[in-house]
């Protein structure tokens, strides 16, 4: 949605092909980077805590880079449009931060919050008797 309103303002910017690109450059970095976080937490918390912590840091720098290295490259090939790819590479932090008002939004509208609730993890002996059934 934010890459949406970019895309409306990069209309009026005299190379509007040059900064919609780096835009959604920005754009899918922001994806590649919040997929990035989302495993290498999932994966960091299958390990014990010193070795989390470690896993944690370790793809926390390797992220930072590799958003380092697009904006270098944005920088080199598109460089009086680097900031929209900055832009849109901010894009997901912002969209983090109107969650709550999204979500107030969402149940002004349709009465409820559209979003599935989220998933409880069953107990050891509720999945122990689901695959004794499954035998």
């Amino acid at each position: 949605m934010f890459a949406i309103v970019g895309q409306i303002v990069a209309i009026f910017i005299p190379n509007p092909g040059k900064c919609s690109l780096n835009l959604w450059i920005g754009t899918l970095t922001a994806l590649i980077a919040s997929f990035h976080m989302w495993w290498s937490l999932d994966r960091a918390l299958s390990f014990d805590n010193d070795n989390a912590v470690k896993s944690i840091r370790i793809q926390f720098l390797l992220r930072y880079l590799f958003l380092i290295a697009v904006m270098g490259v944005c920088g080199v090939f598109f460089g009086e449009y680097v900031l929209a790819a900055f832009f849109g590479i901010t894009g997901i932090k912002i969209g983090a931060y109107l969650q709550p008002l999204t979500k107030k939004i969402s149940t002004l509208i349709y009465g409820e919050e559209i979003l599935p609730p989220r998933i409880e993890y069953i107990d050891d002996k509720d999945l122990k008797e689901t695959a004794i059934e499954q035998k």
